[in-house]
């Protein structure tokens, strides 16, 4: 099994090798970790992952290939209950006409306030019903469940709807050196780069000197221009884990190309939208936070801004005091992207959600008119069109 484990690795790009491997096996022997899939993640990524900007890609290799293993202990209960049954009681999916049924408590301060009262009611576990804080319901309290609008207490998100997250969630840093695919992304991104000649005449224009031979009768007229800068500055906001968690190789691409590309290129992540600070390391995101007020007048308003996130959230995160799913906010996000635009002159939304889907989510809609309509899609066309309306 690990020898298979330690391929997928390796095609996965994790920088591993037989030392490790051998590491790995002396510690499985001594019985470092036994019997938990937890703690032989931890084991294993410390043991084979030599450098923390690998770790993104470990997970990744350690969930396609241990996919679907919850435990080492024998899978007795899924053996006895048939997996249809148990997917449809852990994960209920409503029909059209039962989601239209379901009512929202109707503003975030009923929400919350609903949800204490629940809390302090609630004396045991519950599991599929549509009141009490539990699992697989239509409860707008708990997870694995389904409701237009409520506090999601464990787990990934499902339909995009919680207006809270009761969770401290910890999320990755992009990978800027991945390599594959990223050859017509810079191509889309290279309209960007305008040069503005100046300095001295220190570069050879080669165009205008065979044009001026050419009037010259063939004698060498050799003309010079000043050397070429890149003198685009370019401001990065990704959002960062959740619904995002998909788009994380399509994001490492981009941003690979965006470093090679612009030589005075800034970034940040944010989660789900724009509030009144950002973060650089997200192993270090709730110590080391940049205030958005510092972002707005460190970097000058001659930087174009690229926010690249799917907009999908519910609408409380964009207008309402403390509708962040995290903490609370004192101003409503729309008030800090309001801020953003009227710092910068040109600001894009790139949106790996296919555009299709943009049109099923409100606050995608609340976005895109808070931008003036400047959304696009994570394609090639999308990155082109979106570098053609910055570099006017």
């Amino acid at each position: 099994m690990l020898i298979g484990f330690f391929e997928d690795l390796r095609a996965h790009k994790v920088p591993v090798t037989l030392r490790e491997l051998l590491d790995l096996f002396g510690a499985l022997k001594h019985h470092v970790a036994f019997g938990s899939i937890e703690d032989f993640y931890m084991l294993s990524r410390t043991v084979m992952v030599k450098d923390e900007k690998y770790y993104d890609r470990f997970d990744r290799a350690f969930a396609h290939y241990f996919e679907g293993l919850e435990s080492i202990e024998p899978g007795w209960l899924s053996q006895t209950i048939p997996e249809e049954w148990l997917r449809k009681q852990m994960e209920k999916t409503l029909s059209a006409e039962e989601r239209e049924k379901l009512q929202g408590l109707g503003s975030l301060e009923k929400i919350l306030e609903e949800l204490k009262k629940r809390l302090e009611e609630q004396e045991k576990r519950h599991q599929g019903g549509n009141k009490w804080v539990g699992t697989g319901g239509t409860s707008p309290f708990g997870g694995y469940g389904e409701n237009p609008e409520g506090v999601r207490m464990t787990g990934p998100s499902r339909n995009k709807s919680a207006v809270k997250v009761w969770e401290k969630r910890e999320f990755r840093n992009l990978d800027d050196s991945v390599e594959l695919g990223i050859r017509n992304i810079k191509l889309a991104l290279r309209r960007l780069r305008q040069f503005a000649r100046t300095g001295r005449d220190e570069e050879l224009d080669m165009d205008d000197t065979i044009r001026s031979t050419a009037r010259n009768a063939g004698l060498l007229d050799i003309k010079m221009r000043p050397e070429r800068e890149n003198r685009v500055k370019v401001l990065l906001f990704f959002d960062i884990g959740g619904s995002m968690d998909p788009y994380i190789k399509l994001c490492e691409e981009l941003f690979s190309a965006a470093r090679l590309e612009f030589k005075h290129l800034e970034y940040f992540y944010f989660h789900n939208f724009v509030y009144e600070y950002v973060w650089k390391d997200n192993r270090r995101r709730w110590d080391e936070k940049f205030s958005t007020w510092d972002v707005l007048h460190k970097y000058g308003s001659d930087y174009k801004v690229i926010f690249i996130g799917d907009a999908a959230m519910s609408p409380y995160e964009v207008n309402s005091v403390g509708g962040s799913v995290e903490h609370w906010n004192d101003e409503p996000g729309a008030v800090w992207f309001q801020r953003i635009k009227e710092t910068y002159e040109k600001v894009v939304w790139i949106n790996p959600e296919p555009e299709k889907a943009w049109q099923m989510t409100t606050s995608t809609q609340w976005i895109k008119q808070l931008n003036d309509h400047h959304m696009y899609p994570l394609t090639l066309d999308g990155i082109e069109r979106a570098m053609r309306y910055l570099s006017k």
